[in-house]
This record gives structure tokens, sequence and C-alpha cells, in this order.
């Protein structure tokens, strides 16, 4: 018996997965919800399977869907936070699991449900992102004490729907069976990015080879449309066949089979007609595509043959390269909303770079993190920008009015006249800062007590360029190259480099331009420089692959010189230094760039060369690399990465890394004192820099200068103007004691309002509270 019991388990485990993509596949969440409890009741061998939605705002839970009792209890059973099993389901975040529920705790239900008493009781909290959002439960009517793989299966089944829930909540779906407080249904939570609030229409962009991120358009030509969409399925039967025929040679017949197999898919007229009739509803050539291999490919996964079921993803591989050639077929060039607000599952530098600086008014990534590259250069620009959106059906944000809260790390969608008047005015008031601090432009970056803190800016676009002169910076503090690599489809010529150094050098010239060399691999690749790696954070990136590509790094090396020829205001910058052996081989590449055009009779000085502290060995070694070079800058993005161990392109573990951790502050002070016994400058030209707060006790920890965004340099100013550099040393003294980067925070928030910068602990922008999104 013991046997056939452990069987039965393995069974409902196998069977999960199946729920699972019935679940996913279902056309509503309706649907969802009733495939859920019918196939959890019959799973578990139980008498009842209830979902019940937690709505904050009436503090209630409510049940939405069930399976084992009467249809006319959906709506009608509900329990008040804290009340009967289901409120202690929710409060306690965990699972209950009882074989016989005291009567005490059983009368409610049996009240509302009219279904006499049930004994044996198992609930598991629905949630999403650390929020209950629900309670799912199974009963059974005589005393039964459920099992441990009878939990495992509840406990993800409820892990699951969490996931849908929320996805169900930002298309509305849920308002058609359960009315949830209408916050919920319009707000998005994330992370914070870049400061500020922005609204607009949101624009969707989409890798041409991912199939599920593509969102409905209306099709404005569908007769177009329909061509493209056979002239890309013509492409793609064309190019199956010349496959097929190359490979006649080399694969056995039953390998060929396979794309004898694809190309009966592609040949049979159901996908054809049925995306081309999504195009006559209305749908573009994309969409209709998308919602045609959707329905297929889930058809195919819930069939019972394990081969067929395998087929289901041939059919997205087939849908994906249909795609690629249809992209091929639509304009390059989106037609930019005057007011658009850039949305993407994981937006990159070439994306924000595309679009026109005057269009764009804020950013949302679904991954990503506040540390990835675009949401740097979004700070920089001053766009406000949302990541970390989990769970997002991007087809429903597509062409709607969203709003990008960038201090909070919200998404509202549809936003109420309320919630309109609300950003008009927190934006009015940061229009208003900003004009009183434009008075600080021409005066010193100096405390109170007279020390001098130069301000730098860092640029990754050119037009960034143009803002180090307006916003009273001090220079060029961090230019990175690695943005013209990635804009084009090849490595740029020596002289196509020269002519974009030379454009930076000159505009900002007699002021110094701190040019770090490529650093590109990790969470910047190049679009023809394809590494594919298991860990490309610790793999093949910045220093180290310039060194294994030497042609590559002295062209780039050879470049910046000419370009500095006649100006002398170009220092270099090597990032990703781990040790004095990289450091001396990259030394000696600068050197022989230099004797090259001496040879060839360009009149080229050997500038300025510094490095990037952004790993814990050059953190160790911080003094005999100081030796070596004329300054040190800090990354604070990557030496918080690799000294917390977190990736911070990783939305699971991005919410974890936080520069006010006490290893990163000890980092940082004992590469200032090794630094010190040189008498070499330390500069940060991290993220860290940017934030007011922060800059102070980066001064007060003897860090020599600061680069930063430039939207933040007039408030970083205006900090460094409000205190004493004595007061700051002190600061930096107390909070080297602290172990918590809370108690360091709270630290920073004291000194800001005792200077009177309150207006700087959340910057620049302010916090959307209090509204409710219409629905």
């Amino acid at each position: 018996m013991k046997k056939q019991t452990k069987g039965n388990d393995r069974s409902k485990l196998a069977s999960l997965s199946r729920v699972i993509q019935q679940m996913d596949g279902a056309p509503d969440m309706e649907t969802a919800l009733r495939i859920l409890v019918e196939r959890t009741r019959e799973l578990m061998s139980a008498d009842v399977c209830s979902v019940y939605f937690t709505e904050q705002e009436k503090r209630r839970h409510v049940m939405v869907a069930t399976s084992g009792l009467a249809p006319s209890v959906i709506g009608k059973v509900q329990f008040g936070f804290g009340k009967g099993l289901i409120g202690r389901v929710a409060e306690s975040a965990k699972p209950i699991n009882l074989d016989s529920v005291p009567t005490s705790l059983n009368q409610d239900f049996v009240a509302q449900s009219d279904a006499g008493r049930y004994q044996g009781f198992l609930g598991a909290p629905i949630t999403h992102r650390s929020r209950v959002l629900g309670v799912l439960v199974v009963r059974q009517r005589v005393a039964r004490r459920f099992n441990d793989a009878d939990i495992a299966l509840l406990t993800t089944l409820a892990a699951q729907l969490g996931g849908t829930i929320a996805y169900a909540r930002v298309s509305g779906e849920l308002c058609s069976f359960c009315a949830p407080d209408e916050i919920e249904l319009n707000q998005l939570d994330g992370v914070a990015g870049a400061p500020g609030i922005a609204s607009g229409v949101g624009l969707v962009i989409f890798p041409a080879s991912d199939l599920y991120t593509v969102p409905h358009r209306r099709a404005q030509d569908p007769d177009l449309e329909e061509r493209n969409l056979r002239a890309a399925i013509a492409h793609v039967q064309d190019e199956l066949s010349r496959l097929g025929e190359d490979l006649a040679g080399p694969l056995s017949p039953a390998d060929r089979a396979l794309f004898d197999a694809y190309a009966l898919m592609l040949n049979s007229p159901e996908i054809l007609d049925t995306a081309v009739q999504h195009i006559r509803r209305g749908n573009w050539a994309p969409g209709a595509l998308r919602k045609t291999i959707e329905a297929y490919s889930q058809a195919f996964s819930e069939m019972d043959d394990p081969y067929l079921r395998e087929r289901s993803a041939d059919i997205r591989d087939l849908g994906n390269r249909i795609l690629v050639h249809l992209q091929g077929t639509l304009l390059t060039k989106h037609d930019y909303p005057a007011n658009t607000i850039l949305i993407g599952r994981q937006l990159g530098a070439i994306d924000l770079g595309l679009v026109p600086r005057e269009r764009v008014r804020g950013i949302i990534s679904t991954e990503g993190s506040p540390l990835s590259h675009v949401i740097i250069l979004a700070r920089a620009l001053g766009i406000p920008a949302v990541v970390g959106i989990e769970q997002v059906p991007l087809e429903h944000l597509d062409g709607q009015e969203v709003v990008a809260d960038g201090n909070q790390g919200r998404v509202y969608l549809r936003p109420s006249p309320r919630l309109r008047a609300e950003i008009e005015r927190i934006n009015r008031e940061e229009r208003t800062l900003e004009q009183e601090l434009e008075r600080l432009q021409d005066l010193p970056s100096r405390t109170q007590d007279g020390v001098n803190v130069p301000l730098y800016t860092n640029v990754g676009l050119i037009e960034e360029v143009a803002l180090v002169a307006s916003s009273g910076s001090g220079g060029i503090g961090l230019f990175r190259t690695e943005l013209p690599f990635m804009l084009l489809d090849r490595f740029p010529s020596e002289q196509e480099q020269v002519k974009i150094y030379r454009q930076v050098l000159e505009a900002v010239a007699p002021l110094p331009v701190n040019l770090r060399t490529l650093d590109v691999g990790g969470d910047k690749p190049l679009p023809y420089l394809p590494i594919a790696e298991s860990n490309p954070m610790l793999g093949w990136r910045g220093i180290r692959l310039m060194l294994d590509r030497p042609e590559i790094f002295l062209t780039q090396l050879r470049a910046a010189l000419r370009a500095n020829v006649g100006l002398e205001n170009l220092r270099l910058l090597l990032p990703m230094v781990n040790g004095v052996t990289e450091l001396e081989q990259a030394l000696d590449l600068i050197a022989r760039a230099h004797r090259q055009l001496l040879e060839e009779g360009i009149a080229s000085s050997r500038p300025p060369t510094g490095l990037m502290i952004e790993v814990p060995s050059a953190v160790y070694q911080a003094e005999e690399l100081a030796r070596r070079v004329d300054f040190l800058s800090i990354g604070t993005n990557d030496l918080s990465q690799y000294l917390l161990a977190i990736d911070r392109g990783n939305p699971q573990v991005s919410n974890r890394l936080d520069p006010l951790h006490p290893a990163v502050l000890r980092a940082l002070r004992q590469v200032v004192e090794a630094a010190g016994r040189t008498g070499k400058p330390v500069s940060v030209c991290g993220e860290m820099a940017s934030n007011p707060a922060c800059a102070l006790l980066l001064v007060g920890l003897g860090i020599d200068s600061l680069s930063v965004n430039a939207a933040a340099l007039p408030r970083v100013k205006w900090a460094v103007r409000s205190v004493d550099s004595q007061h700051l040393k002190s600061l930096a003294t107390e909070a080297l004691k602290l172990e918590k980067p809370e108690f360091v925070r709270q630290l920073l928030d004291t000194t800001l309002e005792v200077a009177g910068l309150e207006r700087l602990r959340r910057q620049p922008g302010s916090t959307i509270a209090g509204d409710k999104a219409s629905t």
C-alpha cells in the first residue's frame, strides 16, 4: 500500500507541469482559474478546490473560483483579514494543513457556503513578489491529513497562480468576475531606475526573433500585412528546402525527416489561413502570427504522445524564424510618438539611442536593474525609468497611455485625471528646483570651509557632450567609448574613431576628457562579436578582452592619441583591471601606439593614464597599481557587484545590490588610503556619486573628485556647497562603524535634513501617492 501511495505522489507531481501548461494556454483569467480548481481537485482526490483573491482596500479575501461547491457561492464566500482559516493562511504567508478543522474555524465557511462541514483542510498562500494576492484551498469531507507531496503540489500551483494574477490585473481581466481595489488593477510595482515621473504613449520594442514579445497593433493596411506574411513564410520555406538539400549527405534520412516535418507544418494551410483571419480582424502581421503560433503550440503541448508534445517547441521555432523575415519587410525606423514611453523586455543602449531625444519621455524595462547600461544613460539624459516589472503583458501596453514613476519604481496604466494633475504638480516643483539650481552653474563646487571638490560629468552618447558645459561641469570624468561600437554592425575604423573622439575633445576643450577604453562584454555585448558564456559578468570583458585582441585595442588607442593632437585634454582610463600584470600589458600597448604615431610623423603626446578600481583584487593591490598610473577612478557599480557577489543585471537579486553596504564603504576607504601613500588622486565615477547624500559620504571618505550624470550635477554641487568638510569626515568615520546599509542610509538622510537639503532626499521628483487610477 505504501508503494502505491508513493507511486501516486510521483504521478501527481508529474502531472503538475501539464496543469501549468494548460493554465498558461488559457484564453483568459476565468478559464485559467476553472482549469486550476478542476484539475487540482482531480489530482489531489479532494472534495473541493477553491481560489480566494485578496482585496487590499476592502481588507477581505473573496472566493472567485471553485470546483465541488455550487457556482452560486462564488463572490459570496468571503473572509475579512485575519478571519477564519483563509485569513490565517494569508496572514502567515505559509501553508496550513489540518486533518480536522475545529468547529470555531469552520462555522463562517459553513454558513456562507451552505455546504455543510468539511474536516480536512489544506491552504497555500498565493504570492507574487513577496505580496499575498490570495489563497488556494482544498477541502475533504472526512478527516484527512494531506501529505508532503500534496503540500508541494498545492504550493507550486499557488506560486504559479501568483504570476498569473499579476498579469491579469495589468490587462484588466479580473474586472469581469472580481473587483479588487482599483489601484491594483492599474499599478505595477518594479524597481526605481532613473528618477523623475513621465507620462506618454507606450511603444513596445521587441527582438526580431522573439515572437512572444510581439504586441498587438492595429493593421493600417490589411492587404499589405497579408502580403508581408505570405512573403515571410515563403522565405522560410525556401530556407528549409535549401538547408535540407545541403544536409542531404551529412545527415541520415531519419535526421532529415525533421526538415520534412518543418516543411509540412509550413505548407499546412491552417497556419497561414488562421493568421490571415487575425489580420482581417484588425491585427498586424506580427501580432497575427504570434496568436496563431501560440494556439498551435499550446495544442501540441497538451497532447498525450511525448513525441507530439515536443513538436510544440518546433512550432515556436518556426514562428520565430518567420518573424525574423517578417521584420525585414517592416519599416526599420519607428514612427515614434512625440511623448514616447519606451517599453521592452530588456532594452539596450541602442534602443534608446535610436529614439530621437526630443521624443522619448520615459523607459520601462521588464528586466534589468538600476545599474544596467541603458538605465545609466537614462539617468544621464534625465529620462525617468522603471525596471524589473515582472509578468507584464507587453501587448497591452503598446499604444496605451502609461506613467513611469522612476522615483518609486512604479508604472501606472490608463492614468486618471487626478493622477495626471498630480504628475504635473510634481514636475512643476521639479522645474522650480532646477531653475533655482541654475544660479550655481558658474559657482565653484566648494565646501563651506573652502575645500574644492571638482565635479565632472559621465558621458555615453555624443549628444550628452552638450550638457557638460551647460551643467557647470569641470569636464568629462568618464566617456564610455563602447556606444559608437554598439551602434554599428562592425568595428569602427581608426579614422571613424578619430572623428568621434575629436568631436568630444574639441567640444569641452580645454577641460579634460577621461576616455575609457573599450569596455564591452558582460552586460554590453557587441552584436558582431558574439560571446557565448555561462557567466558573462565574470567572463571575457573589459581590459581582458582588449588584451586578447590587441589589434582592436591598438586601433582605438591610436585613434584617441591622434584626436588629441593640438588639444592635449585627453586622459586614458583602463576598465576592469584586476592586477599589476594586466595593467603593465595595457601600458605597453599604449606606449606602442604612441611610438607608432611618432614614427609616422604624427606629433602625438602620451596622455595621463588612470585605471578603474572595479574588482576586489584591484582594491587589495591599489597601492601597487597607483604607483604605475597617474590617477585612480572607482567604478562603484561593478565594484559593489563583485564585492557583494550580486549580478546587477539579474532582477531576482539586483534589489540587494547596495553601494552603502559596509564592505563597499571599507573598500573605498582602503583604496583612498593606498592612493594617498603614492600621492595619486582618486575619483568616483559610479552611479553612487550622482546621489547627493552618497556624494557627501564619498567626500568624507577622502575621494578627491566626483564624476556624475549631468542631471544630478547641480544637486550634488548644492549638497557640497552646503556642508563643512570636517563634518563630512566625521560623517564618514561614523558610517564606517555601522554594520548595516540601512543604518548608513538613515545617517545620510539625517545629514541632508540638518544641512537643509530635505528636497534632495528623493531626487529628482517626488512621490505619487494616494491616487486611484481609473479602470
